[in-house]
């Protein structure tokens, strides 16, 4: 299921690429990164709800998408500057009878801390289940009214323990009476439900609910969490609310109120779940052990916590101001708002921003009964989100990912990889700092995973967010397409590197060089006896096809010709030495005829216009072999003719290509020194396989042919001459080992001699003598 969503994530990566120096974009609320991908989350949810399929996967996208929601939340606070108007001590100096909401807006304004605590409260309680809605009841304690006013009409007590009045306090005014069952079961059931509307910060639905249900007084109770708002006599202006100016809302008495609650909540004559309900109403450190006995999940305690500690900081910083009539009454107006200079603020809000850290970081250990566990990936992450600790998390997240921690065969691996490298990219896109090395070990795992998941096309993008790594990255996947790839579909690869901001240059030069080294981490290294090239030669291998094809990274593109030269040199050298001619050639007829133009480095370009030489003689020399066998017993004289022409011209082509190249310093020139590095002992060893083979081939070419061309005869002697010449030291490149040896081409020579005899005569060097007839 997840694998649906590698492109969508990296089509919205690519945008937000496109807009990287937009920071106002990438933080939008709507069109911004995060947004983004929650929407991305929340449509692949929708879509397989349905389905009931992958029950464990739909609750880690659940997790996700609230994770890209808690990054939309704090992220763009932090990411800007926040100018404070006014602060709360000037506001009540100015109007001691400003209402708590200006007051408590002034108090969030000016602590970040807080302002953040409110909105992560905010995003836990938009992320929060959806409220259960209790069925509708058609009045007001119906069962047990029924049986209240049955015994007011008989005279006789209540029956069965029931209550004897309708009053909400009834069930807590009488010992050991209670509501009718079903009455009961409602009670419980509508608080519940209450509880989970005020979880989810929908106290208007709550106030409805409890109107639906005929208790208006819990309605008020609910109401009273409101703080008191009245902008007829607040420094507010907004001119598009001129109309509810006069009007004030929220509750005048709230410290009255938050004390009434808190003495409910600890009140154990009343039901728990009454006593969960006003806890959470008004969070306090006091109330704090009822309100967490409610929390089931981790979402739960987190939402606990950050309200209890919201609520303290604005009560606490009313309490410090002093001077406001709506929390003191007269004699706070007359006592005037206390003087607290600016330095102490900052030290307690410096301190008090340690204690919320805390707190909150005991949220690491926490128990939980339903739904994942603290220590879950998606909670630790967000914990540490919210702690403003990215770079901590991201090499957490690293560290395991290098010592194996994480199996990467489970359901949970892929997402939380795709997840964290996604992190990684956003945070710097929004310049954010974070751990190089644990940014490319993050990638570098989730390559893996695009990898495995089949999907190519991405892999450049995410490559190219690699930084000094990009090249080598993208590089290495390209090699590991191996065979599996045409050369059409290795181009647009390489292509793709330019997409994303890859030099494809380097990028095909990094990959050729890759494939040749793993292809030689296989093949036989070259040593031991010269190979024969006398017979049939065996299909190629998988890692000579591997090498082979490493030519096409750079023939590609005419500026990396120059790297193509010295890798063509590589691999016809490694293929030549092994006696894999026909590999060299197709390796010779993959390369682009331009590289003969390419005269620097001096040596490399010798060196391969030295092979081309050697491979237009071998062509010869197989097209002569073909000419021998078009010769039939029964050709016309015109057709004889012809062909014995073209025998003639091939033959005198291989004889006179031979010998430019026999007295020519081929390859090296010195064949005596056989030490050096690794690529003279290989031309060396070419030498030693190649020298002898074409020395004897033409001797036996033109000893062969001397019954049509009779001066061959006298050629092939006078080969001899050639050899035995100190200035071209032929004779050093016949080894003693297995494949041409001295000692067979004397013999070759002996068998001219022995040729030149067959006419009559005695004289051995009558061959050598001998002229055209």
């Amino acid at each position: 299921m997840s694998e649906s969503l590698y492109e969508p994530y990296a089509e919205t990566l690519s945008l937000a690429q496109s807009m990287q120096d937009d920071l106002e974009g990438l933080l939008d609320p709507d069109g911004g990164f995060a947004p983004r991908m929650r929407k991305i989350c929340r449509e692949q949810i929708m879509e397989h709800e349905e389905s009931g399929e992958y029950p464990d996967e739909l609750e880690l996208l659940r997790l996700e998408e609230n994770t890209w929601a808690l990054l939309q939340a704090v992220m763009p606070a932090r990411k800007t500057e926040q100018s404070v108007l006014h602060s709360p001590r000037d506001i009540l100096q100015q109007n001691p009878y400003t209402p708590t909401s200006t007051i408590a807006q002034a108090i969030l304004n000016a602590s970040p801390v807080l302002t953040e605590l409110v909105v992560i409260r905010e995003w836990l309680q938009e992320t929060a289940p959806t409220p259960s809605h209790p069925e509708a009841t058609t009045g007001y304690w119906k069962f047990t009214k029924h049986n209240v006013m049955q015994a007011l009409r008989t005279g006789a007590g209540s029956r069965d323990g029931l209550v004897k009045e309708m009053d909400p306090d009834a069930v807590n005014r009488e010992d050991g009476r209670s509501l009718a069952a079903d009455d009961a079961s409602y009670e419980k059931s509508l608080a519940q439900a209450l509880y989970g509307m005020v979880r989810a910060g929908r106290l208007d639905e709550a106030i409805e609910l409890c109107r639906r249900a005929h208790q208006p007084w819990r309605a008020a109770s609910i109401r009273g969490s409101l703080l008191f708002h009245w902008k007829a006599i607040s420094s507010e202006n907004d001119s598009d609310d001129d109309e509810d100016a006069e009007g004030w809302s929220g509750d005048r008495n709230r410290k009255l109120w938050k004390s009434s609650c808190t003495r409910a909540a600890l009140n154990p004559a009343l039901p728990e779940y009454d006593r969960v309900l006003y806890a959470a109403l008004a969070p306090s450190p006091q109330t704090s052990l009822i309100l967490k006995s409610a929390c089931r999940t981790w979402e739960d305690h987190l939402w606990a916590q950050v309200s209890i500690m919201c609520e303290e900081k604005g009560t606490m910083e009313l309490l410090r101001l002093g001077g406001s009539f709506w929390e003191g009454g007269q004699a706070a107006v007359e006592k005037g708002v206390r003087s607290v200079s600016q330095e102490i603020t900052e030290d307690e809000e410096e301190q008090w921003e340690k204690e919320v850290h805390q707190t909150l970081d005991g949220l690491k250990s926490v128990h939980v009964e339903d739904g994942p566990t603290a220590d879950h990936p998606f909670h630790f992450s967000q914990l540490n989100i919210i702690l403003n600790q990215t770079s901590y998390l991201l090499e957490i997240f690293a560290n395991g990912l290098q010592n194996g921690a994480y199996d990467t065969e489970v359901y949970e691996y892929a997402p939380m990889c795709r997840f964290f490298a996604h992190l990684c990219l956003y945070l710097k896109m929004i310049d954010i700092d974070v751990p190089p090395d644990a940014v490319v070990v993050i990638l570098e795992h989730y390559l893996q995973v695009l990898e495995r998941a089949g999907q190519r096309d991405l892999i450049a993008m995410y490559a190219g967010a690699l930084g000094d790594n990009a090249i080598s990255r993208y590089a290495l996947f390209l090699v590991s397409l191996e065979l599996a790839s045409d050369p059409s579909e290795r181009r647009a690869a390489l292509n793709r590197a330019r997409e994303h901001g890859l030099d494809p240059d380097s990028v095909a030069t990094a990959t050729a060089e890759m494939s040749m080294n793993k292809a030689f981490e296989v093949l036989a290294p070259l040593k031991g006896p010269l190979p024969s090239i006398i017979g049939f030669q065996p299909p190629a291998t998988d890692a000579e096809t591997f090498l082979l094809r490493s030519i096409e990274w750079t023939v590609f593109s005419e500026t990396t010709h120059d790297r193509a030269l010295e890798q063509g040199n590589h691999i016809l050298r490694y293929f030549l030495a092994s006696g894999r001619i026909q590999l060299g050639q197709k390796a010779l007829s993959m390369l682009p005829p331009e590289l003969s133009s390419i005269s620097e480095p001096e040596e490399q370009a010798t060196e391969f216009l030295h092979y081309r030489q050697f491979f237009t003689i071998w062509e010869t020399l197989e097209r002569i072999t073909e000419c021998q066998a078009l010769e039939v017993p029964n050709m016309n004289r015109e057709t004889r003719t012809a062909w014995l022409a073209d025998y003639k011209l091939l033959i005198d082509q291989a004889r006179d290509q031979i010998t430019k190249l026999l007295t020519s310093e081929w390859l090296v020139a010195d064949v005596e020194q056989t030490g050096g590095d690794a690529r003279r002992r290989a031309l060396i060893r070419i030498r030693q396989i190649y020298v002898p083979e074409l020395i004897i081939r033409l001797h036996f070419i033109l000893l062969n042919s001397r019954h049509r061309f009779p001066e061959n005869l006298k050629t092939a002697m006078k080969l001899a001459n050639i050899v035995a010449d100190s200035r071209y030291k032929l004779y050093e490149d016949f080894v003693n080992q297995t494949g041409r040896r001295l000692g067979d081409y004397l013999e070759a020579v002996r068998q001219g001699m022995l040729a030149g005899l067959e006419k009559g005569g005695s004289d051995p060097f009558r061959a050598i003598a001998l002229t055209v007839q």
